[in-house]
């Protein structure tokens, strides 16, 4: 055997979680935003395949894994329902573990993303202004396919932050990545977000492209507040994104107590 050929965990195929994992924990997050209790319907096989980009087979397999996990209940020509809501139970105390830092994830992208659009404003270059076209073209077109645009979103905050021409920068957003990834899937994956991003980020691109550092970094930080606003940096959001019929007044609030009361028991 030559030197260098022999295998070694190093070298072993990288583990990737299947799709569908990925999916029930949306899924989840949805039962977290909407407030669902249990007995409450979640939408559609097919309209959450719409929604989540993904095919009714993914869907399905995803609702599978939490009817064996006893979370749902699949009831036959009925549904989807929540079965057992315990936030103390692995899947759910995940969902919630990755909202709580989400403001955190947030706080570090204003502190960084800011000063990165101004100085990207000040030394981009054609092939950095190229890349950022890129983007926001990937973007529209993700858009108007009716999809979430999160490719898009990620290649053109990937090339203004190159266009700054910071390594230390660059490495620090590289460190991040995986925090920030889940901040912007978690935001474009709201009602009506992804037209918005984008016409934060034309914002963003113009500025840069007019070579304006106070411009870009204002319309950074616009584009920040925005996501700040949406209902994840809630943890018990009472807004459905899914377009539920509304619950009885007084109900939402209940149902927000007895989760945190199971949170705080758990502790």
């Amino acid at each position: 055997m030559e030197p260098g050929t022999a295998a070694t965990p190093a070298l072993r195929p990288l583990l990737r979680a299947p799709l569908y994992e990925a999916i029930a924990e949306r899924l989840l997050s949805h039962v977290v935003q909407s407030d669902l209790r249990e007995g409450d319907k979640l939408p559609g096989e097919r309209e959450l395949a719409r929604r989540l980009g993904v095919s009714r087979t993914t869907v399905r397999q995803a609702i599978v894994a939490l009817q064996t996990q006893g979370i749902v209940e699949v009831r036959h020509g009925g549904g989807t329902f929540l079965r057992r809501l315990d936030p103390t139970s692995g899947p759910l105390a995940k969902v919630l573990d990755r909202r709580n830092r989400l403001p955190a994830v947030l706080e570090a992208r204003r502190t960084l993303e800011i000063p990165i659009a101004a100085l990207a404003a000040e030394r981009r270059d054609a092939g950095d202004l190229a890349a950022i076209e890129a983007g926001l073209r990937l973007m529209r077109d993700e858009v108007a396919a009716g999809e979430i645009g999160l490719e898009g979103d990620g290649a053109f905050h990937g090339a203004v932050t190159a266009a700054a021409h910071n390594p230390v920068l660059t490495e620090l957003m590289d460190r991040l990545h995986e925090s920030i990834a889940e901040t912007r899937s978690e935001s474009l994956s709201q009602q009506d977000r992804p037209p918005r991003s984008l016409a934060d980020h034309e914002a963003i691109a113009a500025a840069i492209v007019a070579g304006d550092p106070p411009a870009a970094a204002e319309a950074m930080r616009a584009h920040l507040d925005h996501v700040a606003d949406l209902r994840l940096f809630q943890i018990y959001p009472a807004a459905d994104t899914f377009d539920q019929e509304p619950v009885p007044d007084g109900s939402a609030p209940d149902r927000r107590r007895r989760l945190r009361a199971a949170e705080e028991d758990a502790r």
